[in-house]
C-alpha cells in the first residue's frame, strides 16, 4: 500500500522512519516545498530499509500520489513569537487550502491524516476545504497523550503500558481530559489494581501523573525544540490500523464525537479505526467531572473552529 505525506520535517520524515520500521507500507513518498529536505529525508531513511521491511521510499511532487491510501499532513507554518492563536490558524488554514486540492486532484479515494497542529481544528479545516465524508478526515487527536497516559501508569503500578487501557480525550492541549474513571489494568480498573499491587494512586500520584501527561510536549520542546519521536510512532499506529482494516480502539480526533451535550467539533475519544478511515466512537461514561471537563474542551475547540473562515 502506498502512503503520502506532505510536510517532510521532523514529524513528517520520523513517521516516514516508524512506518519503514514496521513494515507498514509498500510505498512511502515524501512531498515537501522544500525538494532538496524531501529528498535529503527520503534517501536518510531508504538507506536504512536493509536493516527493517523492503520499503520504497522516495521524494516526490502530488501526482506521485497516485493510488495513495492515506495522506498523511503535517506541513504548516509556526507561530512566530506574538502572534495570536487564531493568526496562526488563519495562516495554516490558507496552507491547506493550497495542499488538500492538489492532494485530491491525484489520490481522490485517500484518507486524509492531520498531524499540524493546533490538530483538532486543522482537522476540521481540512473536513471544510476537502469536502470529504468526516470518516475520512482524522487528526492524529490525543493518540500521543493516550501513549503517554498509560506510560507513566504502567510505570506507576509496575505493569507494562501494553497492559494498560486509559484513554485522554478531548482537545490535544491544555483542556485535555485524563478519563481516570475508565482507565483499568488489565479488566480491572486501575486504582483497584494499584492497590492490590501496593502502589495507590492517592491525589499526589493522581495530580503528579496528570501534570506530566498534560505539559510533556511543554517539557520536550523547552529540552529539544519540538516533538517527533512519540508523534512518528503515534501516526504510524493510526495508519497499520486502516491498512490492515483492524477496526483499533484509537483516540483520535474525528466527526462526529457522538457525546451528548458536545458541539459538532472534531476531538478525541475512542474510536474504531479500519479501511474506512473513522468509525464508531466508543461513547465514554464519564463521572460528573470528567462530563463538564469535556464539554468546555469541545466549547474551546468549537470557538477556535469557528473563528476560521475557509
Amino acid at each position: 500500500m502506498k502512503i503520502g505525506i506532505v510536510g517532510a520535517g521532523l514529524v513528517g520524515s520520523c513517521a516516514a522512519f516508524a512506518m519503514v520500521m514496521r513494515g507498514v507500507a509498500s510505498e512511502i513518498v515524501l512531498i515537501d516545498r522544500n525538494e532538496k529536505l524531501a529528498h535529503a529525508q527520503a534517501q536518510d531513511i531508504l538507506h536504512g530499509t536493509p536493516f527493517a521491511a523492503p520499503t520504497r521510499i522516495w521524494a516526490g511532487s502530488y501526482a506521485d500520489l497516485s493510488g495513495a491510501r492515506v495522506v498523511i499532513l503535517s506541513a504548516g507554518v509556526s507561530q512566530e513569537p506574538g502572534e495570536s492563536r487564531l493568526h496562526l490558524l488563519e495562516r495554516n488554514a490558507k496552507v491547506f487550502g493550497a495542499i488538500i486540492p492538489s492532494v485530491l486532484a491525484h489520490a481522490p479515494d485517500a484518507i486524509l491524516l492531520v498531524t499540524s497542529n493546533p490538530v483538532d481544528v486543522m482537522t476540521d479545516i481540512a473536513r471544510r476545504i476537502s469536502g470529504l465524508p468526516a470518516e475520512r478526515v482524522i487528526g492524529s487527536g490525543t493518540v500521543l497523550d493516550t501513549a503517554r497516559f498509560r506510560s507513566l501508569l504502567g510505570e506507576h503500578v509496575g505493569v507494562s503500558p501494553k497492559s494498560v487501557h486509559a484513554y485522554v480525550l478531548g482537545e490535544h492541549g491544555d483542556s485535555e481530559v485524563l478519563w481516570w474513571s475508565g482507565a483499568n489494568v488489565g479488566n480491572v480498573g486501575v486504582q483497584a489494581m494499584a492497590e492490590q499491587l501496593g502502589r495507590p494512586i492517592d491525589a499526589a500520584a493522581r495530580g503528579r501523573i496528570d501534570e506530566a501527561v498534560r505539559k510533556a510536549a511543554y517539557r520536550i520542546i523547552d529540552g529539544k525544540g519540538a516533538t517527533w519521536f512519540g508523534i512518528g510512532s503515534g501516526l504510524t499506529r493510526i495508519v497499520q490500523a486502516i491498512l490492515s482494516d483492524e477496526n483499533a480502539l484509537l483516540s483520535i480526533s474525528a466527526l462526529p464525537a457522538a457525546c451528548e451535550g458536545i458541539p459538532a467539533v472534531p476531538l478525541s475519544v475512542p474510536r474504531l479505526v479500519g479501511a474506512a478511515g473513522a468509525g464508531a466512537p466508543l461513547i465514554p461514561v464519564l463521572d460528573p467531572d470528567e462530563k463538564v471537563l469535556l464539554q468546555r474542551s469541545a466549547e474551546i475547540l468549537k470557538e477556535a473552529s469557528d473563528s476560521v473562515h475557509i
